[in-house]
This record gives structure tokens, C-alpha cells and sequence, in this order.
């Protein structure tokens, strides 16, 4: 049920009141809505007066916010938000909508994005837009309805959907490594590329191969894909997900550097924000995707 109308302040109103805390003035704000600086006045009175509480302080010719207007204008943004996102995708797609995912760049070019025409075969009511996102985001203030995570269930605010895990293999250039190596030690001999993301990556595969010798430091990326540049061209071995190393595979790009290629470093997961409302876009692509990661490993 919506609350009481008298709870609902008008949207022009939260436009003027958002303009002015973030430009500190009711004539900035009444140049930037096109209205004039009575007319902005009379939408701040109306809505102090609406909630019973002072949002908003002179100090000389600026207006700054009150501690409540402070902790407000934080929630009345990201309703703005909310309402033009869902305004946009009432407009582009009426049926069911968009989804607006944030992706890690490994995980949607080389897992994501081949199997994205099945998701689009199945549900062609539903527009997927792919927006690449390095670390976790607050979702109060972002356009997305869901995120690609990587890791731990660490990520404050969201439910999970557990994907699969990260299985990873150690490939270089064929020219550094004739054929793979049996002991995982013997790996400590070669340079290691490393991920930024992944910063102990190599030291929790070595672990789980018993080798307790710290890897070496060595040359640092940003993304998968630069990493896996890198060791074709020789510069030393990168520890890559399966399916992102294959096609470098099947290619004879890169070879195996090690015969141990079933360890884990962590688990790919689909997030979501808990205080939002499941869409029906949203949910079909969870089932979808459900389904796809139960036939992967």
C-alpha cells in the first residue's frame, strides 16, 4: 500500500529541494529547473511545512542543508533516481522492461556474452544492457538492478545467487614451457603475472597445492584480458578462469603451464539490491541464468 498522500511531497518539490542542496543556492537552482527564485522558494516552504522539520539553513547567501535535510536528500535522490530509470524503461521496452547489469570484463566477453542470444531467444520482452563494473558499487545511486560479484558474499546490502566457482589454470606463451609442469613449485622459477583484483591469486593456488613459498611479485593488471596479452607475447604465466583461457587454448596462443587445473580461488555470484523490489525482467533473467550455471561445471 502507498503511504498516505500527506507523506508524498510533489516531485517538483523534491527537484527544487535536491537543486538546491547541491548547488547551495535557490537562484542556481531556479536558473538550472528554469523557474524563477519565488518559485523555488515557495516549493522548499511548502515542503518544510509538508514535513514538519527544517531542511534547510542560511548562512550569509547560501542555503545548506540541516542534519535532517542531510540524511533526506540522500533518500529523495535516489528515489529521482529510481523514477527516471523507471520512466525510461516504461518508454523503451513497456512489456517487460530493461535490465541494467554491471559486469566484470572476463566474466561477460568470454562466459556472459556467447550465451546472451539464448537469454534473448527466450525472453525477447527483456532488453539486457552490459555496463562493465571493476568492484562493488553502492546500488542507491546507480542505474544498475543487478551486478556480476566475484569473491566473498561481501558485499553490504544485496542478496546473492550463488554461480559457480572460479576454476583456474596457469598458461603461458608455448615458447616459455615445452610441456606442463608436474610440480607446482617448479612454476616459482617463471615470472608471474598478477591481477589487481585477485591480489592473492597465486599464493591461494600455489596453497592449494600444498606449496606454502610465497609467489614472487611481478608485473599487475587490471583486467583479465591485458593479463592474457601479456603471456601470449611471453612475459611470464597468468593464472586465467577456464573460460577465459580457452580460446587462447584452442588456439595455441598459450599452453598449459602446469598440469593442475582444477583449483578454485573463489566464486562468481549475481547481486542484487534486498531493499528493491524483484522485477519481472529480473527474475526471469535469475532462472535463466540459474539454469546455465547448473551445466557449466
Amino acid at each position: 500500500m502507498i503511504a498516505p498522500r500527506r507523506f508524498l511531497p510533489s516531485v517538483n518539490a523534491l527537484l527544487a529541494f535536491e537543486a538546491v542542496a547541491r548547488l547551495g543556492s535557490a537562484t542556481l537552482a531556479a536558473q538550472e529547473l528554469s523557474l524563477t527564485q519565488s518559485a523555488i522558494s515557495r516549493q522548499l516552504k511548502t515542503l518544510e511545512a509538508q514535513l514538519n522539520v527544517a531542511l534547510l539553513d542560511r548562512m550569509g547567501r547560501q542555503l545548506v542543508l540541516t542534519e535532517a535535510g542531510k540524511s533526506y536528500v540522500i533518500q529523495v535522490r535516489d528515489v529521482l533516481n529510481r523514477l527516471a530509470q523507471a520512466s525510461i524503461t516504461a518508454r523503451t521496452n513497456p512489456i517487460a522492461g530493461a535490465l541494467n547489469l554491471a559486469i566484470l570484463p572476463g566474466f561477460g566477453m568470454h562466459w556472459l556474452a556467447p550465451r546472451l542470444r539464448d537469454f534473448a531467444q527466450a525472453h525477447p520482452e527483456v532488453t539486457v544492457n552490459l555496463s562493465t563494473r571493476l568492484h562493488p558499487f553502492s546500488f542507491q545511486n546507480s542505474p544498475f538492478d543487478a551486478a556480476i560479484h566475484f569473491g566473498k558474499e561481501d558485499w553490504p546490502g544485496v542478496r546473492y545467487l550463488s554461480l559457480m566457482p572460479e576454476t583456474v589454470v596457469p598458461v603461458c606463451a608455448p615458447e616459455l614451457l615445452t610441456e606442463p609442469l608436474d610440480d607446482p613449485s617448479q612454476i616459482l622459477r617463471f615470472p608471474l603475472l598478477h591481477l589487481d583484483t585477485r591480489p592473492r591469486g597465486w599464493s591461494r593456488w600455489l596453497s592449494a597445492l600444498g606449496v606454502t613459498q610465497e609467489p614472487p611479485a611481478g608485473m599487475m593488471f587490471d583486467q583479465f584480458s591485458t593479463m592474457a596479452q601479456a603471456a601470449v607475447h611471453g612475459l611470464g604465466v597468468a593464472l586465467l578462469p577456464t573460460f577465459s583461457a580457452e580460446p587462447y587454448l584452442r588456439d595455441a596462443q598459450l599452453v598449459l603451464a602446469s598440469t593442475q587445473t582444477t583449483q578454485s580461488i573463489g566464486n562468481y555470484y549475481l547481486v542484487w539490491p534486498e531493499d528493491r523490489a524483484e522485477t519481472a525482467a529480473l527474475q526471469s533473467f535469475m532462472t535463466w541464468l540459474d539454469g546455465q550455471t547448473g551445466q557449466v561445471l
